[in-house]
């Protein structure tokens, strides 16, 4: 099973939201992630920025 990390940058700086999301969604208002054994967490005015699948790692851009 492959599980990802992912940060929120806001003006340049990058901070660790969640790691081993499990699944990802794109809502009207922002993402949604969550992992296996944790609810799913909603981060509002964001906009996925890149995917790094080799380093296990997606990050998220705030528009807001």
């Amino acid at each position: 099973m492959c599980q990802i990390s992912v940060y929120v940058e806001k003006d340049g700086v990058e901070k660790l939201l969640l790691e081993d999301v499990t699944n990802l969604s794109i809502e009207t208002t922002g993402v949604k992630v969550s992992t296996l054994f944790e609810g799913a967490k909603e981060v509002a005015d964001v906009v996925i920025g890149s995917i790094d699948f080799m380093a296990g790692k997606v990050l998220l851009k705030k528009t807001a």
